[in-house]
C-alpha cells in the first residue's frame, strides 16, 4: 500500500496560495521586486511558482495514472480533464462577457478579441502531452523523451533565429501563434504580441510536468527513507547546478520557458520538496502552518479559478467616484476601493507596503472559501 505524503499536500497547496497572491497586488504599480517576475532573463521567486505548479501536477500524476491505466480508462480520463481545463481557462478570459468603455457603458466583449491562451490553458497542454508521453513511454522513456524535447527546444529556437533567438523581437515562437491564431487573440501585456503561454514555450512546461512524476514515483516506490530524501535533495543540487550551468547559453527565461529554466526550476522544487518532507514526514513538524496551506491543495484549480471569477465580478461591480482631472467620470469597484481606503492609506510613505496588505488580505479571503469547503467535504475535482 502507498503511504500517505501530506508533504506533497502542502507543498501544492502552498504553490497555489503563492500563484494567487503575486497575480493580486494591490497595485501593478507598487510591488516589491521580489514578487514581480524578471523584466526578461533571470528568474524572481515569483517566476518559481508557475512551475512549482505544473512540477505538483506531475506528483499527484503519479498517484492518479496507474489507477487509470489498471481501469483501463486512461484516454477517456486524460482527454476529458484536458478539454475541462483548457476551456475553463478560455471561460476566464472572455468572463464576464462585457466590459465598460471610458463612458462606463458597458459593452460585450467580442471574441474576435479574446485571448486564447492562458495559465489554465498551459495547465492543460502540458497536462496533457506529459501523461501521454509517460503512457506510451513509460517511466524510462518519459525521462529520456522529457531530456529530448529540452534539447529539441534549445535546437529549435537557435535553428529559427541564429543571430537572435532568445529576446522578445527575435525568439521564432511568437511568429508560430501569430500564425496559428493571429494577433488579436494573443496577449500583449509586453507592449506588442507576444504570449507567454503560447504554443511553442510550452516544450518545457511539458518537461516539468513530466519531472515532477518522476519524482512522485520515486518517492511512492521508495517510502519515507531516508535514501529516498537523501536522493531527492542531491538531485535538486544537482539540477540548479545543471540549470545554472545551461544558462550561459540558453539563459533563464520563464517568457519563452527555456529548457535552462525547466531544469534550475525543477531543481530548486527538489530542494524545497525534500525540505518540507524532512519537516512533516520525519520530524512531525506540522500544525496551524502546513494546515493553512494544505486546504489550497485540496480544490487547488477550483480555486485558483475562483480567484480569477471573485476579481472579474468584483471589475464588474463598478461605481462612480467623482470625475478626474479632465472632467471625465471616475469609477472603481469594491476590491480597488478596498485597496485604496483600507491598505493604501496605512502606510503612505511607502505604497508598496499597501499593496503587499491587500494581497495578503486577498489571500485571506480566498483561504476562508478553501477552508469552507474543505470543512464541508466539499472536494471539486476538474
Amino acid at each position: 500500500m502507498n503511504q500517505r505524503f501530506y508533504s506533497l499536500d502542502v507543498f501544492r497547496g502552498a504553490t497555489v496560495a503563492l500563484m494567487i497572491m503575486v497575480n493580486n497586488p494591490g497595485t501593478w504599480a507598487y510591488i516589491y521586486a521580489p514578487l514581480d517576475h524578471a523584466g526578461w532573463h533571470g528568474c524572481t521567486p515569483t517566476d518559481l511558482v508557475f512551475p512549482f505548479f505544473l512540477f505538483a501536477v506531475g506528483n499527484a500524476m503519479a498517484f492518479v495514472m496507474p489507477r487509470l491505466e489498471e481501469k483501463n480508462i486512461f484516454w477517456q480520463k486524460i482527454i476529458k480533464r484536458t478539454l475541462l481545463i483548457f476551456l475553463i481557462g478560455l471561460f476566464l478570459n472572455w468572463f464576464p462577457f462585457v466590459k465598460y468603455n471610458d463612458a462606463g457603458i458597458l459593452i460585450a466583449k467580442p471574441f474576435e478579441k479574446l485571448r486564447i491562451f492562458g495559465v489554465l490553458q498551459r495547465i492543460a497542454i502540458s497536462y496533457f502531452f506529459a501523461a501521454v508521453l509517460i503512457h506510451w513511454f513509460k517511466l524510462r522513456g518519459a525521462f529520456v523523451a522529457g531530456c529530448f524535447l529540452l534539447l529539441f527546444y534549445w535546437f529549435l529556437c537557435v535553428l529559427m533565429n541564429p543571430t537572435d533567438p532568445y529576446s522578445i523581437h527575435g525568439w521564432f515562437g511568437t511568429k508560430v501563434d501569430l500564425w496559428l491564431l493571429g494577433d488579436a487573440h494573443l496577449y500583449h501585456g509586453e507592449g506588442m504580441a507576444f504570449d507567454p503561454e503560447g504554443l511553442m514555450n510550452s516544450f518545457g512546461s511539458i518537461v516539468q510536468v513530466i519531472f515532477g512524476y518522476l519524482v512522485g514515483q520515486y518517492i511512492v516506490s521508495k517510502g519515507k527513507t531516508a535514501e529516498m530524501l537523501n536522493n531527492l535533495f542531491v538531485a535538486g543540487a544537482v539540477l540548479i547546478f545543471a540549470g545554472f550551468a545551461w544558462d550561459m547559453v540558453f539563459p533563464i527565461n520563464k517568457k519563452i520557458w527555456t529548457s535552462s529554466y525547466t531544469v534550475y526550476t525543477t531543481g530548486l522544487a527538489l530542494i524545497i520538496l525534500s525540505v518540507l518532507i524532512h519537516l512533516i514526514e520525519f520530524k512531525q513538524i506540522k500544525g496551524a502552518w502546513s494546515r493553512f496551506f494544505d486546504v489550497f491543495g485540496k480544490n487547488a484549480l477550483f480555486i485558483f479559478a475562483l480567484s480569477n471569477l471573485v476579481v472579474k465580478i468584483s471589475a464588474l461591480l463598478h461605481f462612480r467616484i467623482g470625475t478626474n482631472e479632465n472632467g471625465s467620470p471616475k469609477f472603481s469597484h469594491p476590491l480597488a476601493w478596498f485597496y485604496e481606503h483600507a491598505c493604501k492609506p496605512i502606510f503612505p510613505s511607502d505604497p508598496r507596503i499597501g499593496s503587499l496588505l491587500y494581497a495578503l488580505c486577498f489571500i485571506g479571503m480566498m483561504w476562508f472559501f478553501a477552508w469552507l469547503l474543505d470543512k464541508k467535504k466539499i472536494y471539486i475535482k476538474v
